[in-house]
């Protein structure tokens, strides 16, 4: 059951729905720890257990989590390309093309994302989701990725809307700040953001919710 926060309580359009990538529409956690751990050993560093990997590191950009290990470009570039090969791993959020078909009719939508440009178009091209966005901001169209809100407010000046007629749909604690630093509302999925959803599933029902409210 969707939760709200108590934190939005002023009067607005929702006018666009704005998605991160990982572990929102796609599941890929897998694929991005196993490659991680690949770059690791390929540089000479300890590998990282899965718990330690989802605290720490899911959630930033590549490189930035690399960053964290004294890692730079030349890292980032290989752990890239090993991701890019675990590709088969990856999965599309059951329900992903349905919530994303009916929230197309009502809704301006855009995917905001810190994985690397490349990756992010195979993906949304594989699972056939291109078709949904009227425009994909990726970690490298950005100076600085989530948390800071740069890409939320780069898309929302692609769509022609205000930040403040949008809702960012995120699975990270970076996701939450970076709605909100952008003076966005947040529905943080298995997260707490100002709305709360454990399952992609549940979102439409919470946006006719939210826009009736509005």
């Amino acid at each position: 059951m969707a939760q709200e926060s108590g934190r939005v309580n002023t009067k607005r359009r929702i006018k666009a729905v704005l998605f991160d990538l990982d572990g929102v529409l796609i599941d890929s956690i897998d694929a991005w720890y196993v490659a991680l751990n690949e770059t690791l050993r390929k540089f000479g560093k300890k590998k990282i257990g899965k718990g330690e990997y989802v605290k720490k590191c899911w959630g930033f950009s590549l490189s930035r989590n690399l960053k964290r290990f004294g890692l730079g470009r030349k890292a980032v570039e290989y752990c890239l390309s090993k991701y890019k090969a675990h590709l088969d791993e990856v999965k599309v959020i059951p329900g992903a093309h349905e919530v994303l078909e009916r929230l197309k009719r009502r809704f301006r939508l855009a995917v905001v994302t810190n994985t690397p440009s490349s990756a992010v178009k195979r993906i949304l091209e594989s699972f056939g989701l291109e078709k949904y966005f009227e425009t994909v901001i990726t970690g490298d169209d950005v100076r600085k990725t989530k948390p800071n809100p740069e890409a939320v407010r780069k898309a929302c000046r692609r769509l022609g809307v205000h930040p403040f007629e949008t809702i960012l749909v995120g699975d990270t604690k970076s996701d939450v700040l970076a709605g909100r630093n952008a003076k966005g509302v947040v529905i943080g999925v298995g997260v707490d953001g100002d709305f709360r959803i454990e399952k992609l599933s549940q979102l439409p029902e919470l946006l006719n919710r939210i826009s009736r409210s509005y």
